[in-house]
Order: C-alpha cells, then structure tokens, then sequence
C-alpha cells in the first residue's frame, strides 16, 4: 500500500491557530517530521505516530534539507502517512516548495496543508494592522536570509517603494536592509515582534535611524514590520 505525505502549516506558534484540516491530518499520521518553529503542543493530536525532530536553526540542524526530504520519501515508501510539521505556512519561505517537488519527482503522493503565516499573525496580535485603505495598499513579504547560491539578489530599494514591508528572518541583515529602504522610504516607522503570537511575544518599535541600538533590544525568531502602519499599535493595542 502506497503512502502519503502531508505538507502541514503548524502556523504562527499559538497552538489554537492550526486549521482543523491540519489536526485532522496529525490524527490519521504514522509520522511526524516536525520543525523548530513548529509547537510541541500540537504533536499531542498525534498520538499514535512516531515523532521525528528535524528541525533547523541558525546554529544547528538535526537534519539537512537532503536528508529530510529522503526520509519524506523513504517513510511514504512504507506505505506510512506521513505529516511534514512545519512552522507558518509550508510554502512561504518554508521550503516546502523543495519538498514538495523531491516527493513529486519520486513518485510520492502528497497534499499541502496550508498554514497562517507569521508574516501576518504577529503583526495582528502586536496590533499592527499590515494594510489600511487610507495608509497602506500594498504589502511586501520578504525573506531576510537568502540561499548563496541565488542568482538574482534583492532589490530592497525597489521594495521599499511598497508601502508596507514584512521582513522573515532579518534580525541579523537589519541594519544592512534598513540603510538601503531609508534611501527611498526615509526614517520610517519599524517593529520587531519577538515569538509573535506566543506567550514570550515581545514588541520593539522605532524608527530605521535607530535600528543599531533597536537591534540589541531583540534576537531571533522575529517579525519586522516597516511602514506607516507600525504607527496605528499605538491607537489600537489594548494590552497593558
């Protein structure tokens, strides 16, 4: 009997924002292939499977990319329903992309779960709205970390003329980024979110001329959101 595999957006951290296809999915595994970002509280719909961390960090990954997606195939091979957990959504800056296409060419059967990304989850519950018909109509997702090997590199000034800028995986490049967006945007507003939509979650905003001493206020994972947007937090945060 031929297996499957299931590409699964675990979502932005708080366990309550996994969809119900992405549960149900978790109930019927064999295998769990599950992720860094993604939260451990959800393996518990798995009860039956077996666990198998492959997560990746800045400093340490149990697994290579290789390797996971050989393990993908091999497990699926068995004839096993396999979930590939992974934080946010499978296809934004998640490699599933690259997974997706290592099962296509082997032969593997395989569905993609979609997930709520943090690129707009944590902007919402650190009350920063990414669009506004009267401030900001467009939006840009950008990765902060590219491959080395990418051929066509980031044009941040041309990003910068897009009125909001969501940035994943930036902390490290900040203050590389901002001094290109500053060109065009000038000093506009920024925001970290640290953790966003856990209970660690943790806000930083300023302006990008301060990014270098902002940037000591936060470490990874983070959110940052560029953009006149950043401004309504303050209007519409109700937190204490």
């Amino acid at each position: 009997m031929a297996g499957k595999v299931y590409l699964v957006g675990a979502g932005p951290g708080d366990p309550e924002l996994i969809t119900l296809k992405a549960v149900r999915a978790l109930r019927e595994a064999d295998v769990v292939l599950y992720d860094y970002l993604a939260n451990e509280e959800l393996l518990s719909y798995a009860e039956k499977a077996e666990k198998i961390y492959v997560g990746k960090s800045a400093k340490h990954h149990a697994l290579e990319q290789e390797e996971i997606n050989e393990l993908l195939i091999k497990k699926a091979k068995e004839g096993k329903v396999v979930v590939r957990l992974k934080g946010g959504d499978p296809y934004l800056f998640g490699r599933g992309g690259e997974e997706a296409l290592a099962l296509a060419e082997s032969g593997v059967e395989f569905e993609v779960v979609p997930g709520v990304t943090s690129a707009i989850a944590a902007p919402s519950y650190a009350c920063i709205p990414i669009t506004h018909r009267k401030i900001s109509s467009s939006l840009a997702i950008v990765t902060g970390h590219e491959a080395l090997d990418k051929q066509k590199r980031i044009d941040w000034q041309n990003i910068a003329k897009i009125d909001t800028i969501v940035i994943l995986m930036g902390v490290g490049r900040i203050e590389e980024i901002a001094k290109e967006i500053i060109k065009v945007k000038g000093d506009a507003p920024i925001a970290f979110v640290y953790k966003g939509t856990t209970k660690e979650q943790r806000v930083v905003v300023g302006k990008l001329s301060e990014v270098k001493e902002l940037r000591k206020k936060v470490s990874p994972p983070c959110v940052i959101i560029i953009g006149e947007v950043v401004k309504l937090r303050e209007k519409l945060c109700q937190k204490k």
